[in-house]
């Protein structure tokens, strides 16, 4: 079920006390203040700074094998990336540093160019993203299409993987993806025991870690997978003495330098370029899903802002500048990192610029343990990072929205042609792809009850000429016919074949009759309120037409036909499932009968979801023969003993007439039946003005009038009603029944969940609801 309605009490905030002010941080650091929460904090940050360079340490190494640079360049960039980018960067929980998505870039041009000149290339790149950040544009990052970077990074993790696969089996690997497949053959016949068995422990580890189960895997899980992978194969090689090749960092006096580029300036230029373009890519799109991991923690006290992406870049380029000068590995934020600094409860850029201190650190006091390291453990490592990146999510991702083909042809031009080609080549398919869709139309003719209906669907080019025409020549001379315009866009050649047949078809004695796709006249005056064709608007505004003489008969047929030709076709295999099998919801949500408050459209729920209960003022009477309402009750008893929901919800919202009754009516008088369910909601108005009640918050303020107030109250109030029923009391005792309270700002199009009724401090408190948000997908290492 999609919907706004809580399914677990953990989902609710925790109760606020009364006196308590929740402290804030702006990411930079841990809040201002005396006292155990800063120390608190600052431990939150020292924490995630371990389990950050945990991860980083061995990748850091085994990305370095796997580009062909000194294994010390990847601790540079760790250093540097932690360090530099944390300090200076907009994403303040991002984690900068060498990173997969680079590998091949970086490979190819130590081939070409060697290792000191793509240090200064590197140093160039990170100018070039300066500049890119004073100019303002790294928005613009995020307009490539999801397909190509997915395709690109794929691409990536292809080659990375049959690369390390040459050094998992005990060889070397060949130049390209290509001639690593070409030379698998002759290196499966030369399979090396000991490379093989550090290697499949390696990746066993890997894969098996997180999966452990129970109390030990909660514990073991403390220790990240790829530190417990290279620890075991280490261990594994010291023990059976081994002979492999192992990690051999030199001394720190001979590390190289970048030197002056001294090839084709057209070449260096394109190498600049590239760096520039899929770190950046990588970056940006790194620090949008730490966004969205921070939108989804559930630590309200704590208010991290959200990613500048242009200081971002400059922090990346800074980042670039520095680790090229001393002699490391091109940075890019990392998503595997950043995830873990987020997971691990991190609060500012300290987590960030600790972990490149602890990288630091161990360069200089743990060379002698990282000498023991196998490289084919860091090639089994980075081997399966590379399998990683081919996400079967995002590929699932691509089909849903129709882009397989431009992801396919820009996994496979990466491996093919290198990382800047393939996705030159993928940019050049997706615009292909757009003026497709763009140009596309889709024409069909057919005859019901003697009415031909020519229907039009996507945009009106001169291309689709030739088609429409066919189909208009299929009427019949004289016949009456209407023609169904459904586009944006039409151009003159096609404007005037339309006109061009409609003149000759009126001529031979037939009708011709325009329309929009609801229906409307196309002659027509628009409509006052500019309204588009959206099922969520009002009547007056979903039709595509004028509001002159139209009844409401008139309103809810057009409606209904638009539902069948729309809609209908969609959700009708759905609605027959539900048909043959029964409803299921699991949740009953009782909310007022205001017709502003659509109940499928604020809890983004379909059919079968909800077994919804709706009266005037969202009204729960007691039970009893003075009270009872047996509408209501028949439906609590039905949903609680028969379709046996978890839960239930009482929504009430904003402006409700019920509430404003309440207040304005007098008692006594002509007892009509508005006035007689009126009474249920007497206990509500008398819990609002009891003398011993603070007045609701909501979001942290007062309400802002007493029929908002009121409003909440009443929310509380009958939820203390549906305890009294006997059915619910005894599932609450069962355990198996949870009750929740909510409330719907219509001029704010905001829901409110019900956190806390404390007799002792405020009467109710509502929580805004925050806009739903997805977890970050691993895409790289």
């Amino acid at each position: 079920m999609s919907a706004c309605v809580p399914t677990r009490t953990d989902e609710l905030p925790r109760k606020t006390r009364k006196g308590h002010r929740p402290r804030q941080t702006r990411g930079d650091g841990p809040p201002s203040g005396g006292g155990q929460p800063r120390f608190r904090i600052a431990g939150s940050d020292l924490s995630a700074s371990v389990a950050v360079f945990l991860i980083a340490l061995p990748l850091s190494l085994g990305i370095a094998l796997a580009t062909g640079a000194p294994l010390q360049a990847g601790l540079v960039a760790a250093a540097v990336g932690g360090i530099v980018a944390g300090r200076f960067g907009g994403a303040p929980l991002q984690v900068s540093g060498p990173a997969a998505g680079l590998t091949v870039v970086t490979a190819d041009l130590i081939q070409q160019y060697g290792w000191r000149v793509t240090c200064a290339i590197t140093v160039l790149a990170g100018f070039a993203q300066l500049g890119l950040a004073a100019l303002r544009v790294a928005r613009s990052a995020l307009a490539v299409s999801p397909a190509i970077v997915h395709g690109m990074l794929a691409g990536i993790g292809v080659t990375i993987a049959l690369a390390q696969l040459h050094i998992v089996l005990g060889g070397t690997p060949q130049s390209s993806a290509i001639d690593n497949v070409r030379a698998l053959p002759a290196q499966l016949a030369q399979l090396q025991p000991a490379a093989i068995s550090v290697s499949a422990l390696t990746v066993a580890v890997v894969l098996a870690w997180p999966r452990i189960p129970g109390a030990a895997g909660r514990i073991v899980r403390t220790i990240p997978a790829a530190l417990a992978a290279v620890g075991a194969a280490t261990t594994l090689a010291v023990v059976a003495a081994l002979h492999l090749p192992r990690v051999d960092l030199p001394s720190w006096s001979s590390h190289a330098l970048p030197a002056l580029p001294d090839g084709p300036v057209l070449g260096v230029i394109a190498a600049v370029l590239t760096i520039t373009l899929v770190g950046s890519v990588e970056s940006l799109l790194s620090a949008v899903a730490v966004d969205k991991l921070l939108a989804g923690r559930k630590e309200p006290d704590i208010r991290i802002p959200r990613a500048d992406l242009d200081r971002e870049l400059a922090g990346q380029g800074a980042a670039n500048v520095v680790s090229g000068a001393l002699g490391g590995l091109p940075i890019t934020g990392v998503a595997v990192r950043s995830s873990a600094n987020v997971s691990a409860g991190a609060v500012s850029r300290h987590s960030t610029m600790l972990h490149g201190l602890w990288i630091v650190l161990a360069a200089l006091l743990l060379v002698p343990v990282l000498d023991l390291i196998p490289l084919a453990a860091l090639a089994a490592l980075v081997m399966v990072v590379g399998v990683q990146m081919v996400s079967i999510t995002h590929m699932r991702t691509v089909r849903r929205n129709r882009e397989m083909l431009v992801y396919a042809v820009t996994l496979a031009s990466v491996v093919l042609t290198g990382v800047l080609e393939g996705v030159i080549i993928g940019v050049a398919v997706a615009v292909a792809v757009a003026l497709h869709r763009l140009t596309r139309t889709r024409i069909t003719e057919e005859e019901h009850e003697g009415i031909h209906r020519v229907r039009v669907r996507g945009q009106l080019t001169f291309l689709a000429v030739p088609r429409l025409s066919r189909a208009l020549n299929h009427v019949p001379a004289g016949a009456e016919c209407v023609v169904e315009l459904d586009g944006s866009f039409m151009d003159h050649a096609a404007y005037e074949a339309l006109h061009d047949w409609q003149s000759s078809h009126v001529r031979q004695g037939g009708t011709v009759e325009f329309t929009g796709r609801a229906g409307g006249r196309i002659s027509e005056p628009a409509s006052e309120t500019h309204g588009c064709c959206r099922p969520w608007t009002p009547w007056r505004n979903h039709h595509c037409e004028d509001r002159v003489q139209r009844t409401d008969t008139h309103q809810l047929a057009d409606g209904l036909s638009s539902f069948q030709r729309d809609t209908a076709p969609l959700v009708r295999d759905e609605l027959a499932r539900l048909e043959r099998e029964g409803q299921r919801p699991s949740q009953l949500f009782l909310t007022c009968s205001d017709s502003r408050l659509v109940t499928s459209m604020i809890t983004a729920s379909g059919p079968g979801d909800l077994f919804t209960v709706r009266n005037m003022g969202n009204l729960v009477p007691l039970p009893g023969a003075e009270n009872r309402d047996d509408s209501v009750a028949a439906a609590i008893e039905y949903a609680i003993d028969v379709l046996q929901v978890g839960s239930i919800t009482i929504c009430g919202h904003s402006g409700c007439s019920a509430m404003e009754a309440l207040l304005t009516t007098p008692p006594g008088g002509a007892q009509t039946p508005w006035k007689r369910w009126l009474r249920h909601g007497r206990p509500s108005l008398e819990r609002m003005r009891s003398r011993h009640r603070s007045w609701a918050r909501i979001a942290g303020r007062l309400p802002t009038d007493a029929i908002e107030q009121l409003c909440l109250t009443n929310v509380v109030q009958q939820l203390d009603h549906l305890r009294a029923h006997d059915s619910v009391a005894r599932r609450l005792a069962e355990g198996t029944l949870e009750l929740h309270g909510m409330y719907f700002h219509g001029g704010e199009a905001q829901a409110y969940l019900l956190a806390s009724s404390d007799e002792h401090t405020f009467d109710a408190v509502f929580t805004r609801v925050a806009p739903a948000s997805s977890a970050l997908v691993k895409a790289q290492a």
